[in-house]
């Protein structure tokens, strides 16, 4: 795994959860020091250095200070979280905790029951969502959203959310890397997307905690908690320690731009303007991205592209298949030039590209 995108062989997954029931059960041992008694003579536990006490505050004063602006989305069967954004009501989440519906059940720190709330809009190619509450509780919250271009690795950070239905839920960790590419699978409702500049953490990231809040000690929200990595190896279990966040800069960039305009207005995200399919060689094995279609004055049709054409190569990185071909793209941005290498015909080509928008 290198520092720009996830290789090897763990897969992502979004992290929203089925609504469910947990039974925890605790074991108990009939031996009174196995109860917590202490017998005469055991050795006092010594106190805590001064500088675990100093960090046990910090954790403190931060979850008394966040938690209350982390809420649990219920979108039908599923729950996620999500961070409450202004105090006109509006929290924003991801979009694979809203999938495709369009009203909700919030549950704030604030509100005696669950709240109603309808989506504002949706944009999964970055996994992000507005929705907004129909009535804003007295006491409503909004969080405050650090610089995440000066989150630095070794950082301690704290995962705010809702894991398995478990609300106000606190794990915490480091920042582990930064600037990670990952893309998300389709499966378990995850939106396909592929999304730069990720927060890795390992702190605990766990079905539920989508749309919760990534904190630094300063109590900013860093990221927004969204994938975590499955082992092949584990039998596609959890892989400790190895989850992704979306850093605060885009959450607001998207945000803003939803809450201003209902929508979208300019992703940042480049783009060639084209529809593509993975081809495979002779041994089935992925060896590029065929064009399909060409958006009428896109970078693809300025730069002569047509269907048919197989694209194995942009700027410096080597396409297999469109997921290389969307990673190469998310670290890119719109207006930038770049070399597009492809085959038409068995003939190798070159194209000098000027990248659109998404």
């Amino acid at each position: 795994m290198d520092a720009s995108r996830t290789r090897g062989p763990r897969r992502l997954v979004s992290v929203a959860t089925p609504v469910c029931a947990l039974l925890l059960v605790a074991g108990c041992s009939g031996t009174d020091r196995a109860a917590g008694g202490a017998r005469e003579g055991d050795t006092a536990q010594a106190a805590a250095p001064r500088a675990a006490n100093d960090l046990q505050a910090d954790y403190e004063r931060v979850i008394k200070d966040v938690l209350p602006s982390v809420v649990q989305i219920q979108a039908g069967d599923s729950l996620g979280s999500g961070i409450v954004y202004d105090g006109k009501g509006h929290v924003v989440t991801n979009a694979h905790v809203v999938g495709d519906g369009k009203s909700f059940r919030v549950t704030t720190a604030s509100s005696e029951g669950a709240e109603a709330a309808k989506l504002v809009s949706s944009y999964p190619e970055q996994d992000l969502a507005v929705i907004k509450l129909d009535r804003v509780p007295d006491g409503l919250k909004a969080a405050r959203f650090g610089d995440s271009s000066k989150v630095a690795v070794g950082q301690i950070v704290l995962a705010m959310g809702s894991p398995l239905g478990l609300s106000s839920s606190v794990t915490q960790g480091i920042v582990s890397a930064t600037g990670r590419t990952v893309t998300e699978g389709r499966g378990g409702g995850g939106t396909g997307a592929t999304i730069a500049n990720m927060v890795q953490t390992s702190a605990a990231i766990n079905p539920g905690n989508s749309g919760g809040a990534l904190v630094n000690l300063d109590g900013q929200v860093v990221g927004i908690p969204t994938l975590a990595a499955t082992d092949p190896g584990l039998g596609d279990s959890a892989a400790p320690g190895i989850g992704f966040a979306i850093p605060a800069s885009m959450v607001r960039t998207v945000a803003d731009q939803i809450v201003a305009d209902g929508r979208v207005t300019d992703s940042g995200r480049a783009a060639l303007g084209i529809t593509a399919r993975t081809v495979v060689d002779d041994g089935y094995r992925p060896a590029g991205v065929a064009v399909v279609e060409v958006s009428d004055g896109g970078a693809a049709d300025d730069a002569g592209l047509r269907p048919g054409d197989v694209i194995v190569k942009v700027g410096n990185t080597g396409i297999a298949d469109i997921t290389s071909l969307a990673e190469a793209l998310a670290s890119m941005s719109p207006g930038d030039r770049t070399k597009v290498a492809y085959t038409r015909d068995g003939d190798e080509r070159t194209a000098e590209v000027t990248l659109g928008e998404q």
